[in-house]
């Protein structure tokens, strides 16, 4: 929303949750179409050995943006310890449906998360400065935008294996199964977006939790569940990285011995990684361009176009055109874009209007605001 803008920021989302939903039932018909039961596979049977090797590299990358714990206070020993108690035992599991539970308790504490992030709003809305330009339509950064948002909504890569999981595997079930996800998704990430930057407007950080107090309980106590709802979302990723080198350089199956080394090789390196980066904007931004759009935008409706029996001008398939030709815009727009105007980190340093509710040692509020603004911008 500060990117964009909160209005067109609404638009955008909309739009990108839209797209998603389109393309995940499009990936899944395109799979159907061809005979395939991965994202791989597919890849590789509409363009070869090349599209393989990209869609190989792609699914891989994309999950070493989720970093699990990484807002906690002690970030090392939190990341550590939680890696080795809860995110490794978790990802080391071999079946899909056996993280079920675990998915719905990660959307429980999302759940929670919101309501203090919605309670926690009028806390701030009148005692924050106000921004300029914080309530305009459109901003011309709402490009770097998309790419946060497709990094949101994006989870293509693990389509087949959730899909393969199913009871009953077929495009309807799994259209209805897509619209339902993505409607509790776009709802959720509306009122975060919205509520979250009416809070802070210009202010508001890559990290929304950076943006409130440290002696704020409620907002600990909301940081301590986000902490979780990513600790638990994290295997899931693991397993599509896992899949990926399976498919690679095991032909597919994995001995036990096999599994375990490449599950605490993934997880060890995207540990090791989380260790030493702290910008979560950054990171969202820049996995959200470079994998999750042509993840969500690009490839799904490459494959559709390339298998369907129609010409790809033909009126059937004006939206998948229309789609890729977005994804083929934004993705090198937006990489350029966040090369050239990167979001700010202040990880674990106390925002200016924390330092008092209306005065610190006899200066006002607003003066605090007025030295720090060369600082902020």
């Amino acid at each position: 929303m500060k990117l964009a803008g909160l209005p067109l920021g609404i638009l955008l989302l909309l739009g990108v949750a839209y797209v998603t939903d389109y393309s995940m039932i499009l990936l899944i018909k395109a799979g159907d179409m061809s005979g395939t039961s991965t994202y791989q596979a597919l890849v590789s049977r509409t363009f070869g050995f090349p599209g393989y090797l990209l869609i190989s590299v792609l699914q891989f990358l994309y999950p070493f943006a989720v970093t699990p714990g990484s807002i906690l206070a002690d970030r090392h020993f939190a990341i550590l310890s939680t890696t080795i108690c809860i995110t490794l035992p978790i990802a080391l599991y071999r079946n899909m449906r056996r993280l079920g539970k675990v998915s719905l308790m990660s959307l429980l504490l999302t759940v929670i998360v919101l309501v203090i992030v919605i309670t926690r709003t009028s806390s701030f809305t009148t005692s924050i400065p106000h921004t300029e330009g914080a309530w305009v339509f459109a901003k011309w950064n709402a490009i770097q935008a998309i790419g946060v948002m497709s990094f949101v909504f994006m989870c293509h890569h693990a389509c087949f294996l959730i899909y393969g999981s199913l009871e009953k595997g077929t495009v309807r079930n799994w259209s209805c199964i897509t619209h339902v996800s993505m409607i509790i998704s776009l709802i959720i990430s509306l009122q975060y977006s919205i509520f979250g930057y009416v809070s802070f407007t210009g202010f508001t950080q890559g990290d929304l939790f950076e943006n409130y107090c440290k002696n704020d309980n409620l907002a600990t106590v909301g940081r301590f569940f986000y902490a979780m709802t990513i600790i638990l979302t994290y295997p899931m990723e693991c397993f599509v990285a896992r899949e990926v080198i399976s498919n690679v350089f095991f032909s597919g199956t994995l001995s036990t011995g096999h599994h375990f080394a490449v599950t605490l090789a993934v997880v060890s390196a995207t540990t090791i990684i989380s260790l030493f980066s702290d910008c979560l904007g950054m990171v969202l931004e820049l996995n959200g361009i470079l994998s999750a759009t042509p993840l969500v935008f690009i490839i799904p409706t490459a494959c559709y176009l390339k298998l369907s029996g129609d010409h790809w001008y033909h009126i059937n398939n004006a939206m998948p055109c229309f789609i890729f030709l977005l994804g083929i815009i934004i993705m090198p727009v937006g990489f350029f874009m966040a090369i050239l105007y990167p979001q700010e980190c202040s990880h674990g340093k106390e925002m200016f209007y924390c330092l008092s509710n209306s005065t610190l040692m006899g200066v006002p509020l607003a003066h605090l605001y007025q030295s720090n603004t060369s600082e902020i911008k």
